[in-house]
């Protein structure tokens, strides 16, 4: 009789520090914080054009989350030659994936068609007013128009971002070709798209607004 209560205690105690160590787990900050999925949206600056596989700035970045200790996903959704509108028209279906937050990189293209910066800026106004209605977080990385589109033109288009930004009150990085544009080191010999080198440099310089945003879920609240 004994041996059999004996037993059954340590069974009760087995089972009590089992409970006890399953609720530390559910109630632990890391077990809470699910590995979150961050969609990078844009164009060819997005879809890697001209690089080696795993060398655009969607795996670039991954790989600096992933040094930083972050569980992030980070999915490409970058299609080549798309303007605000295609990012538009295609936003549905890229929500699909359920992202928890987003970089946006479009507008390059309006630039090289000469579109309306007003067109422009009515695309983006959309996309973040859809983005913030399923309240997904917004990094919102700016272009600036070249000198040959004139001084109106420039003014016009340089000014939509920061006044989205304003706006909507999501993070802005100014100029997403920020100290590479321009720079042959850093451009494949079109002129136009980064090369893997630059490729680094870009992320080196949005890695820590990444982080920010990253940090801005924490404790949010996702339908």
């Amino acid at each position: 009789m004994f041996s059999l209560k004996k037993s059954f205690a340590a069974c009760r105690d087995r089972f009590f520090l089992l409970l006890v160590a399953v609720l530390m787990t559910v109630a632990s900050p890391a077990a809470a914080s699910a590995q979150k999925t961050l969609m990078v949206y844009g164009d060819s600056l997005v879809a890697g054009y001209g690089l080696e596989a795993g060398q655009g700035f969607p795996e670039q970045l991954q790989a600096a989350l992933a040094a930083a200790g972050r569980d992030v996903k980070v999915v490409n959704a970058g299609v080549s030659g798309d303007t605000t509108a295609g990012g538009l028209a295609r936003l549905d279906w890229a929500l699909a994936d359920r992202p928890d937050a987003m970089i946006i990189v479009l507008g390059g293209n309006d630039l090289l068609r000469g579109l309306n910066p007003q067109q422009t800026k009515a695309n983006l106004q959309a996309m973040l007013t859809r983005l913030r209605q399923d309240q997904i977080a917004v990094l919102l990385c700016g272009m600036l128009a070249p000198v040959n589109l004139g001084p109106d033109y420039r003014q016009q288009f340089d000014s939509i971002y920061p006044e989205l930004a304003a706006e909507f009150g999501v993070r802005l990085y100014p100029f997403f070709l920020q100290g590479v544009a321009l720079n042959p080191d850093l451009n494949l010999p079109d002129g136009l798209h980064p090369n893997t080198t630059g490729v680094a440099h870009i992320t080196a310089a949005v890695l820590p607004y990444t982080l920010a945003l990253l940090d801005q879920l924490d404790g949010a609240v996702r339908r």
